[in-house]
């Protein structure tokens, strides 16, 4: 994972994210499927989220992104959700007879961080990348 860059940021924020379709059909095959693929990957890019991996399988995306960090996982998932469910909807119209209600995914999704840091890694970070303090810590008791 490298890092990336804002205008007075340097982050490596990863998430793992799992969605499925309402009722858990199966109707990511074929070219929904691409056209899944193709959709999530505008949506992305439209907002420096770059896409790790990703796989899309019958009935659910799994998705591992980095992310900016002003963009909140589930600001990320309304947007590509929420894209990707209109788009299908116009250009599938059998897909809203399957899915009725305009609900083409469920509601929720699973989230996870993906940490590349261990604990010792950030210790070192703190102790190099700034003049030591004495005084400059967070800890409630004394050292």
């Amino acid at each position: 994972m490298d890092d990336r860059y804002g205008s007075h940021t340097v982050f490596q924020i990863e998430y793992h994210f799992v969605w499925v379709t309402k009722y858990r059909y199966k109707v990511l095959t074929g070219d929904v499927a691409v056209r899944v693929r193709e959709l999530v990957r505008q949506t992305c890019e439209a907002f420096e989220i770059r896409i790790v991996k990703g796989v899309v399988s019958g009935d659910h995306v799994h998705l591992l992104v980095s992310a900016p960090p002003e963009m909140a996982p589930r600001e990320i998932m309304r947007r590509i959700k929420g894209r990707t469910a209109s788009k299908l909807f116009e250009e599938f119209p059998h897909l809203k007879k399957r899915c009725w209600g305009r609900h083409f995914w469920a509601r929720g999704y699973f989230c996870a961080t993906v940490g590349q840091m261990t604990e010792e890694m950030i210790k070192q970070y703190l102790e190099h990348h700034f003049e030591p303090n004495p005084n400059d810590n967070f800890k409630m008791e004394p050292e």
